[in-house]
């Protein structure tokens, strides 16, 4: 299918989004870093936690769960858009048969691509082990349903990814003498990571997925942590930016080549930079305030050190597009899956999940 074909679908399934099967709910995993963990670090003996107030400040109980945010991540919020319930953290002892049958959540902060990122946090569930679980969990639902139904499960679930972000943060710029800046220049640290990004893509389609969202790194620039650090005017972080500028148009080539090899739209690259480029440089033109300083934290633009009861805390998480030194406010991460769902090829390619629903309703 051509890329006209699946822009007018798109406007097709826009244009009729009330009566469309995009709602219907489906089996969704997730895999990755923090910005998509909703809670396997609680049941790790680790430093990247997120289980201590004011997290979770907005969630009905207004208590911290295991998100970095403030209330839900962008896992649950296209768990919204899909017609169903959260999925559950795979460690988590709630998860049930039934539960199991919607999918799990595999994703835990601090990893990265490649295996030493995030060694600082001690104990983190490696992006090898996640895909591990993943496959444990197809044979714990084959006795449930049973092995043709468990692998229709799989092939039929959507599944989103975020990776990449914690291996510049966290390992090629954590210090500036790190082993890896040592080994590698930038443009060749990123041929690395795209290299090794191929062989986990590879390894989820040989577990049985069909559809696959891979998220960017963002502007890793402009997050409050990396400002407090590099910035003393308030521009992002130039390092981090020229990183996610080399990084993200790289991933949508390895997705098309992919996709070319394997002859179907298996992955699709959300290009999360642009998406928080939009509200960070005009804020006020989504309803924010403030798009350099997080919500939670202390030091310049509260960037520095972790958001606790002891943190500065701001009245009103709607108006900042930053919840922590690195996360997205609930409101924000909102704004992010609207153009996963809903946005053109500059976003989604070589689609959005609103035209992965439709095509599948009708397979």
């Amino acid at each position: 299918m051509d890329f006209l074909s699946l822009f007018l679908i798109s406007l097709l399934v826009i244009g009729v989004n009330g009566a469309s099967k995009t709602n219907q709910p489906r089996s969704f995993f997730v895999f990755g870093d923090s910005l998509v963990d909703n809670g396997n670090n609680n049941f790790l003996v680790t430093y990247a936690r997120a289980d201590m107030p004011p997290y979770g400040i907005d969630t009905p109980s207004h208590r911290p769960n295991g998100r970095f945010s403030n209330g839900r991540n962008i896992p649950d919020i296209i768990s919204e858009h899909l017609g169903s319930e959260p999925v559950l953290p795979y460690l988590s002892p709630e998860m049930t048969e039934a539960k199991l049958l919607k999918g799990a959540n595999f994703a835990s902060a601090g990893v990265g691509i490649l295996n030493d990122t995030g060694y600082q946090f001690a104990n983190v569930l490696r992006v090898a082990v996640q895909i591990q679980y993943f496959r444990e969990y197809q044979q714990r639902i084959s006795k449930i349903v049973g092995e043709k139904q468990a692998r229709e499960l799989v092939n039929k679930g959507l599944v989103l990814v975020s990776l990449g972000g914690n291996d510049f943060v966290n390992n090629y710029y954590l210090t500036s003498f790190s082993a890896r800046r040592q080994q590698y220049n930038l443009p060749d640290y990123v041929s690395l990571l795209i290299s090794e990004y191929r062989k986990i893509m590879m390894n989820l389609y040989e577990s049985g997925v069909r559809r696959v969202i891979l998220m960017g790194t963002g502007p890793l620039g402009c997050a409050p942590a990396e400002m407090a650090l590099h910035s003393s005017n308030g521009e992002c972080a130039g390092e981090l930016q020229a990183a996610s500028e080399l990084f993200e148009p790289q991933l949508v080539q390895l997705v098309q080549e992919v996709n070319a090899k394997l002859g179907d739209h298996v992955f699709i690259a959300a290009n999360t930079k642009l998406m928080h480029n939009n509200i960070i440089t005009n804020p006020q033109a989504f309803g924010f305030e403030n798009s350099n300083t997080a919500c939670c934290g202390q030091g310049p633009f509260n960037g520095l050190g972790l958001c606790t009861p002891w943190s500065m805390l701001c009245d009103n998480r709607d108006k900042f597009v930053f919840w922590d030194a690195f996360h997205p406010t609930e409101r924000a991460s909102r704004y992010i899956v609207e153009q996963m769902m809903n946005g053109a090829d500059e976003y989604m390619r070589p689609m959005n999940i609103s035209t992965i629903m439709h095509l599948d309703s009708n397979m």
